[in-house]
């Protein structure tokens, strides 16, 4: 999955299958949901492979939004969850029912599907790149302040959103602070703001280790 903030949402792209162990997804999906301002929306473009079990993940998923308020959206999907959708008549469930603020033209040039296109997989290369360095930063977060892997994306999340900064350039960044680098003190505050809200009533949040996110308060 890579996780971009886009308004009060958050564009979640996944690839590979969604099979039975796409289960374990749920606890950061379900995280990111209650992240969202107003729910979350899907890009499942290169998922090669989608059964009922993954299909029942995607359903769990919009029964806690639907608890919560906000909605879980399928902006784009392949041939094998398209198909799915389809057969089960689940497709309307996730539809995007939000006004459009302009009517869709009736015959669109077929070079700007070809560019939808292209942008799609620039974005999927991306995420495969990106991956790593966020597994990173989520690492040096566990291990600076104590914090489980769960809360450890928590904290990324929540202060990619408050600083309007793309999640892969916030784990760049905090990765940088191995090295010596120091993160802007904007990111600084909203870290520690972050980590302060994960921390029980009455205790404090862990100190951060020397190098990590050095003088984030």
């Amino acid at each position: 999955m890579d996780v971009v903030p886009d308004g009060d949402r958050l564009s979640v792209t996944m690839w590979g299958e969604l099979d039975l162990g796409s289960r374990r997804l749920l606890p950061e999906l379900y995280d990111m949901l209650t992240l969202s301002g107003s729910g979350i929306d899907l890009r499942l473009d290169a998922v090669g492979f989608c059964d009922c079990s993954g299909l029942k993940a995607l359903l769990d998923l919009r029964a806690r939004a639907v608890d919560q308020g906000k909605t879980v959206t399928v902006r784009s999907c392949g041939v094998a969850v398209e198909r799915l959708l389809d057969l089960t008549g689940t497709r309307e469930l996730f539809a995007d029912t939000a006004p459009r603020e302009s009517a869709t033209p009736a015959a669109e040039p077929p070079q700007e599907d070809d560019q939808d296109l292209r942008a799609e997989v620039a974005q999927l290369r991306r995420a495969m790149q990106t991956r790593p360095t966020i597994d990173l930063a989520r690492g040096i977060l566990m291990a600076s302040f104590g914090l489980s892997p769960e809360t450890a994306w928590s904290v990324l999340v929540r202060t990619s959103q408050n600083t309007n900064t793309k999640l892969h350039q916030l784990a760049q960044d905090l990765v940088g602070t191995v090295r010596g680098t120091t993160l802007p003190e904007q990111v600084q505050q909203q870290l520690a703001a972050a980590v302060a809200g994960t921390s029980r009533p009455g205790e404090e949040a862990a100190r951060p280790a020397d190098g990590a996110a050095e003088d984030a308060d």
